[in-house]
């Protein structure tokens, strides 16, 4: 049996404001904080902006700079300010793959640990043009940097 753990990206962060505040930064101003990678990205072509539609039956979005718009994942939790868990695809996914987000809002002193769960990695493989032909490993450090740049984004707009 494999261990679910073992495929994940796991990368947690401290901001100093509270877990409210910290959520609804990380939904409501995405746009402000969710910057493009240039290795990974959702679909071709320019990159386009986030947003979330809240709510149990909400969506994480891509919209591209000509308007059109692109599901990156699908919200199966909304536990506000506490948790929210979605899917997680790129246009290059099979209609079968996906990944799955998980990110917490964790009340400590002085702020909120936000720790970011990416599960499934290891059932996209190593030829998709979403892993770069990097060893999972690989992959999940990299992935894992990205993330931290964000969260980072995410410190300075929910702090503010």
């Amino acid at each position: 049996m494999t261990d679910p753990g073992a495929s994940r990206v796991l990368v947690s962060n401290r901001i100093e404001a509270e877990p409210a505040r910290v959520f609804r930064a990380f939904t409501d101003e995405i746009s402000l904080w969710g910057q493009p990678s240039t290795l990974f990205r959702f679909t071709k072509g320019p990159p386009g902006t986030l947003r979330f539609v809240p709510g149990e039956d909400g969506r994480l979005l891509e919209t591209k700079p000509d308007g059109t718009e692109f599901v990156v994942g699908e919200v199966r939790l909304w536990d506000p300010p506490r948790r929210v868990v979605l899917s997680w695809r790129e246009d290059s996914f099979d209609e079968d793959q996906e990944t799955e987000l998980h990110v917490r809002f964790d009340a400590v002193d002085r702020g909120t640990r936000v720790t970011v769960e990416h599960f499934g990695w290891d059932g996209i493989p190593i030829d998709h043009v979403a892993r770069h032909g990097f060893e999972l490993t690989v992959f999940q450090r990299r992935f894992a940097e990205w993330f931290q740049a964000l969260l980072a984004g995410l410190r300075v707009i929910a702090e503010q």
